[in-house]
């Protein structure tokens, strides 16, 4: 009989305790009537600075890289859907051509078209080898053409 009063005042306490954690309402939730804030000058900043950061890079050859062994256990890369090869050659050029603004499109016979712009002449000819880089591409036509950023 010495473990009931025991469970009693754990119980006790346990439902004290849990009063005490206000309780979340309608006022704390987001309002779906208004409209989202649009990013500051700051936030943009720090978000291109992000994306064309050093560990970015890193992060996405360490994902191609990835993709690559998951399909070479796999025996994929040969006959690989067009919508994987693009989205590989896509984060490879990003990894790689910083300031980038550019688009792939893939085929399921190998061919990829790149469309955009680069920063400089350098990072054009870095497309194509790039490119043929991922298992998959065997063919690739660069539309892409340098513009220079504003600013």
């Amino acid at each position: 009989m010495k473990i009931t009063p025991f469970l009693i005042s754990t119980v006790l306490i346990f439902g004290t305790v849990a009063c005490q954690i206000p309780a979340k309402t309608s006022e704390s939730a987001p309002n779906p009537n208004e409209s989202p804030q649009a990013p500051t000058e700051q936030t943009k900043q720090a978000s291109k600075e992000d994306a064309q950061s050093e560990l970015r890079r890193r992060q996405l050859n360490a994902d191609i890289r990835a993709r690559e062994e998951r399909n070479n256990v796999t025996g994929g890369g040969i006959n690989r859907a067009a919508a994987d090869v693009a989205s590989e050659v896509r984060s490879k050029l990003e990894a790689n051509i910083p300031g980038g603004q550019l688009t792939v499109n893939a085929t399921d016979n190998g061919n990829i078209t790149v469309l955009g712009t680069v920063n400089n002449e350098d990072q054009l000819t870095k497309i194509e080898p790039l490119s043929k880089e991922i298992k998959g591409v065997k063919n690739v036509i660069v539309k892409a053409i340098v513009a220079p950023p504003k600013g």
